[in-house]
């Protein structure tokens, strides 16, 4: 039977990560958009964004005949959307996340971790709702911080290689995954494909590490996958690195193919590049993707 004290002691260990995580996220989505506060679109809503001078395919009722009469051309009132938008986020925890080339840099998981929760940090300070597959709806507010962020710490999956869940994700909504999609792609493939029929918009995010793009191994090698179930033993690894990277240079192309079938958008991010690059492309992909 678990004790209140046992209860306790294992809320504080999950918890004890989350602070740092937040941090980290919050310092990151401050370095790339200070300051910002919106995604702000012409469009249906109540608050005043601006005044456009006004064009020949505007009708005479849209135009604000007070601003004109201190011009010598007629003006429009442009009003902010402010139709909130639902991001629904997807962060592969597989045991192949956990791969790092060197010591130096943190696994691939981890910057996949940082980068869906500072892009949360900037969504929800827009007025957004942002959840996380499986499991954690949209919602709107900085109070869904924190469970993301606890969703994020304690996921785990002994599988060696993640594939998104085929969730229902409310239609014309958005979505971001962020895996190495080195697995079986037709897992991944069914689910992009039944997002898109939905006319959700989304972004696929591929986290590698720098070793798996430049394959630096040499002579005598074994192999192992991070959960163990694969291993594989050469006595001349150089000669696998042209294959490999053939193969690779194949799963980059499949996933290019799928982002264009499905009218989503490819980035390939590794860990040794600044996280503050990929967020900053997500953000504006996000925000173009509203118009498209």
């Amino acid at each position: 039977m678990t004790t209140p004290a046992t209860l306790r002691t294992h809320a504080e260990a999950l918890a004890a990560p989350l602070p740092a995580l937040l941090a980290q996220a919050e310092h990151l989505s401050a370095s790339v958009l200070p300051g910002a506060h919106g995604r702000r679109r012409a469009g249906m809503g109540d608050e005043f964004w601006q005044y456009r001078q006004a064009t020949p395919s505007d009708s005479g009722a849209r135009i604000d005949w007070r601003r004109s009469g201190r011009a010598d051309v007629h003006f429009v009132r442009e009003t902010e959307w402010q139709a909130a938008q639902s991001v629904t986020l997807w962060v592969d925890q597989s045991q192949a996340m956990g791969f790092t080339g060197d010591k130096a840099r943190l696994p691939k998981a981890e910057r996949a971790k940082l980068l869906a929760l500072a892009l949360s940090v900037l969504l929800l300070k827009s007025g957004e709702r942002v959840g996380l597959m499986p499991g954690l709806p949209a919602r709107s507010g900085r109070a869904q911080l924190d469970p993301l962020a606890l969703a994020l710490q304690d996921a785990a999956d002994t599988t060696d290689y993640g594939t998104p869940p085929l969730s229902h994700l409310p239609a014309y909504s958005q979505t971001v995954f962020l895996s190495d999609f080195l697995g079986d792609p037709t897992a991944l493939q069914e689910a992009v494909g039944r997002a898109a029929d939905q006319g959700v918009k989304g972004a696929l995010v591929q986290v590698l590490d720098p070793a798996e793009e430049e394959f630096p191994y040499q002579g005598r090698s074994i192999f192992e996958s991070m959960a163990g179930g694969l291993r594989h033993e050469t006595l001349r690894a150089n000669d696998l690195q042209t294959r490999y990277r053939l193969r690779l240079a194949e799963r980059k192309d499949m996933l290019a193919e799928l982002a264009r079938v499905t009218g989503w958008q490819v980035l390939t991010h590794h860990t040794d590049q600044p996280a503050a690059t990929a967020l900053m492309w997500l953000w504006h992909e996000l925000d173009a993707g509203r118009g498209r």
